[in-house]
């Protein structure tokens, strides 16, 4: 489980990331980030961070990834690789994962 004050919750927060972070994609895996920091530098962030603003980070994984146990399975998994790698990220970014339906059939290694 992601710390509360690293979970992203509201749903501006996921859109903005998504429509004007960097994607980077894999088979199973998009992932988008928005370095909140940056983005208020050049005007472009919505609601820039207040001093040292915590990593937030979100997941989406849609019903085309499978039933709610699949879902749930994958979500697992999604968080506890993003917990480990949430210092290695800009203070005040906002990352967003987003699953792919190929993800259902991924292995945990």
């Amino acid at each position: 489980m992601l710390p509360a004050h690293h979970r992203l919750r509201r749903s501006p927060d996921f859109r903005e990331a998504v429509r004007r972070g960097r994607r980077a994609g894999g088979g199973h895996v998009v992932v988008h980030l928005l370095d909140v920091a940056a983005a208020a530098l050049t005007g472009e962030a919505d609601d820039p961070p207040r001093g040292r603003a915590p990593v937030t980070a979100g997941l989406v994984v849609s019903r085309a990834v499978g039933g709610a146990v699949v879902r749930t399975r994958v979500k697992r998994r999604l968080r506890h690789l993003l917990a480990a790698r949430l210092d290695q990220l800009p203070p005040g970014a906002r990352l967003v994962g987003r699953a792919a339906p190929s993800a259902a059939g991924a292995t945990s290694a």
